[in-house]
């Protein structure tokens, strides 16, 4: 018996007009469909006339549901994985399901369609050569500052998922960590009351700080400014101590400085074990 097939659906942002005449098509003809929300998922398959099994899979249910619908698919059935909005895999459990078809070798077929990182990216105005998409940052105030910190002196333009109610305490990190950078605000994409925000972030904290925030949004911000390393001026000491006190962590400071220097990784390992930190 051969095994089925997963494929990954994605589903309308916002207009319901952006679905394809494909994931239409392939929700119609697998055996069952995994659904974030089966309640959202089952309004979407009405409004298309789509009638189908629906299974639930998400966050709190994934450790126990991806295994059973790994059971299906080895038994032969194929199956529709979409997720609330947009491309399934994410920001979502969706990952998880797809590497477990990939451990035991079941078919993964993608299907193009929205995405909320992609559409917003084109029309920020902000680079689009290279981009760095972090998703959603951590709801603790403490880990999230931890995290810009991070990322902090990446120089491609850096895309972040964010919810109306923490727009603003985001933003004010991002002032505190980043400085004031150029960003783009996408709010309710493709909807009725879709709107771009562009300006710096604390303009954009004043503007969102004057209204009730509502809607989801997409975060696109450019990136830092390279740095120069004056390499001749400094040791492979005091280049490993410049990285760690920007907040980067030693395993990642030791790869940059051996990329920069280029010289080998042990060399820039064995220098890293006199610091203490």
């Amino acid at each position: 018996m051969s095994v089925g097939t997963l494929y990954i659906c994605p589903t309308p942002i916002g207009n319901l007009d952006d679905i394809s005449y494909r994931v239409i098509k392939t929700l119609k003809e697998v055996d069952l469909i995994a659904a974030e929300d089966t309640r959202h998922t089952l309004k979407l398959l009405n409004h298309f006339e789509i009638k189908n099994k629906l299974v639930s899979y998400h966050e709190h249910n994934k450790t126990t549901s991806g295994p059973q619908l790994i059971e299906n698919l080895l038994i032969g059935q194929s199956i529709a994985l979409v997720s609330d909005a947009g491309m399934p895999g994410i920001s979502d459990p969706g990952e998880d399901l797809v590497k477990l078809c990939i451990e035991d070798n079941i078919p993964v077929v993608a299907l193009p369609g929205p995405s909320a990182v992609i559409t917003a990216l084109a029309a920020s105005g902000l680079s689009t050569r290279r981009f760095f998409f972090e998703g959603f940052l951590d709801r603790q105030k403490k880990v999230r500052k931890e995290r810009l910190n991070q990322i902090k002196n990446i120089t491609e333009t850096i895309i972040f998922y964010e919810s109306p109610h923490r727009l603003k305490e985001t933003l004010k990190d991002m002032e505190l960590v980043l400085g004031n950078r150029h960003i783009v605000i996408a709010r309710e994409l493709t909807k009725k009351y879709e709107e771009y925000y562009r300006g710096h972030i604390n303009d954009a904290l004043s503007y969102f700080e004057a209204k009730e925030v509502k809607g989801e949004f997409v975060l696109i911000l450019e990136g830092g400014e390279e740095k120069v390393i004056q390499e001749i001026q400094m040791s492979i000491e005091e280049h490993l101590i410049y990285y760690m006190n920007e907040g980067i962590n030693k395993k990642e400071a030791i790869a940059m400085v051996a990329k920069e220097r280029q010289i080998p990784k042990r060399d820039v390992y064995d220098v890293s074990l006199k610091i203490k930190k």
